[in-house]
């Protein structure tokens, strides 16, 4: 009975442990895709910057707005494993996710011809909520790891994702015990 409660226990802190992270993640991500969209349609449309240009600079303020939200608060929980190198890897996971974004805009932009502020913007919209999975998912596999990569490496057989939730682990049988 003992392990049906550990195990429950485990199951009810990882619900609210990923639920938590889920409702951060998609405030902060809600908060940052209105800043993006924002910024873009401004610099755009306003200061006149060209669409890609325009893209890059709000895509840029918005995922430092990003970093700073998501690790004091959507994954706040999880390893610390330096500024530098979360930023980093945060920058890098950003960078692939804007390329495909780009991408997006530059096709629609250019080869599609199209110049209309609404087309580049739902482009922009699609490009943004493809990069969201693959943000999420990188976030919590090498951004914020569950535990620091050192700790991870004591354990050769668990990833770094189960040395954290990884069961208590069960004390062998004593002398005493076969005993009585």
């Amino acid at each position: 009975m003992r392990l049906a409660e550990t195990l429950s226990q485990r199951m009810s802190t990882t619900w609210r442990i990923l639920l938590k992270e889920l409702g951060a993640f998609g405030v902060v991500g809600a908060v940052c895709f209105v800043l993006d969209v924002v910024l873009f349609q401004l610099l755009y449309s306003e200061v006149g910057l060209g669409a890609v240009t325009a893209k890059l600079v709000a895509a840029v303020v918005s995922m430092t707005a990003a970093f700073i939200g998501h690790r004091y608060w959507s994954f706040s929980h999880r390893a610390r494993t330096g500024v530098r190198r979360e930023y980093l890897l945060f920058a890098v996971i950003n960078a692939a996710a804007l390329l495909l974004n780009v991408v997006i805009i530059a096709v629609v932009r250019y080869p599609l011809g199209q110049e209309g502020a609404l087309v580049l913007q739902v482009a922009n919209i699609g490009g943004i909520v493809a990069g969201t999975a693959i943000r999420y998912l990188s976030y919590r596999r090498w951004v914020f790891p569950a535990v620091a990569p050192a700790a991870a490496a004591l354990d050769p057989v668990a990833g770094p994702d189960q040395v954290a939730t990884a069961l208590p682990a069960v004390p062998a049988p004593t002398v005493a015990d076969r005993a009585g």
